[in-house]
């Protein structure tokens, strides 16, 4: 009677053992990728901490000539502006490695590429340089659908891009540069101009990145050596404040420009080859989170922020493993 108490302890001891040990299943990484124009790659750093990891798209690979825009798809892969190959080429979001050439080269008379989304309506647009405006592809296929913008309807002169967002209203807006520095708003459903929703003489000298931010107002940045960030009225367009001011934090030629929900603003230095954080209430600088050149980086352009699941050591079996011996050794020495 007492080695069956025993082995009844003795299961309950190797039970104990397993909940113990057994972690959870996934965690979550969060890491930051930025593209790397002047060194041709995609470069990933950690999330948190903005250390270098490595090269998560090497140079050249898949023929990246000249990374600008970053956006992760409805099927978490990475799809990147090549200013070079006036393509868009596709990669596994996890790791990296090169899948296709999702919009071939010069497909719809795409010139330039710099800056892509995926819209409302799970179709990819993708705005450029040289009058590309802002052009529609098939969000599955990457077949090209139409031209959402070709033009400055106010001068009639071919529509230069660098960058787009979609606004909570659904509408495009668009950063026109060269030949119009503004901010022209365009209908989401149509793609017909609605207006100059940001006019040159309030806006910034070079618009490029822009975005909504958690008020709801519209933030682009200056791609002028005097690097800065206004701030816009979502409602009206009237200009509120440089939000940045110019030079912050050592800010020149403001690239693109993201908010994350840690209340920080992220944006591309293209002139100081870093990524600057600022405080997304106030402004103020907080920190260059990627530092000057970190990992080879020249010439930052897009980033964006990918979260993947990661799987969790287990020892589980270890410990039914140890478990097992010990059942069997106690087994034997009971028969003797």
């Amino acid at each position: 009677m007492r080695r069956f108490f025993r082995f009844f302890l003795l299961l309950i001891a190797v039970a104990t053992l397993v909940s113990t040990f057994s972690p959870t299943a996934l965690s979550t990484q969060t890491t930051l990728l930025v593209s790397s124009r002047n060194s041709r790659s995609i470069l990933r750093y950690d999330g948190a901490t903005g250390a270098f990891i490595d090269a998560f798209v090497p140079a050249g690979r898949g023929g990246l000539k000249g990374p600008t825009g970053l956006t992760l798809g409805p099927d978490n892969n990475l799809y990147v502006c090549d200013i070079f190959n006036n393509s868009v080429l596709r990669y596994d979001g996890r790791t990296g490695n090169f899948i296709d050439v999702f919009i071939p080269p010069g497909s719809g008379e795409l010139s330039s590429p710099e800056s892509l989304e995926f819209g409302p309506d799970n179709n990819l647009y993708v705005s450029g340089f040289e009058g590309s405006g802002v052009r529609r592809y098939n969000g599955k296929t990457g077949s090209f659908i139409d031209i959402v913008a070709a033009t400055v309807p106010s001068s009639g002169s071919s529509l230069d891009a660098s960058s787009f967002t979609f606004g909570p209203d659904n509408n495009l807006y668009v950063s026109s540069d060269f030949s119009y520095n503004g901010v022209l708003r365009y209908s989401g459903k149509t793609g017909a101009f609605m207006d100059v929703f940001v006019p040159p003489k309030s806006a910034p000298k070079l618009p490029a990145g822009l975005t909504f931010g958690p008020d709801k107002n519209l933030y682009v940045s200056d791609f002028s050596p005097d690097g800065s960030v206004r701030r816009y009225n979502s409602q009206t367009g009237a200009f509120m404040d440089a939000f940045v001011p110019a030079g912050s934090g050592g800010l020149t030629r403001a690239s693109r420009l993201t908010f994350r929900p840690d209340n920080k603003l992220y944006i591309t230095s293209y002139g100081s080859n870093s990524v600057l954080r600022y405080n997304s209430q106030t402004g103020a600088f907080i920190n260059a989170f990627v530092s000057s050149g970190s990992g080879g980086l020249s010439g930052p352009v897009g980033l964006v922020f990918s979260t993947t699941s990661v799987s969790t050591t287990s020892h589980t079996s270890v410990i039914f493993a140890f478990g097992a011996c010990m059942l069997t050794n106690f087994l034997s020495n009971t028969k003797k």
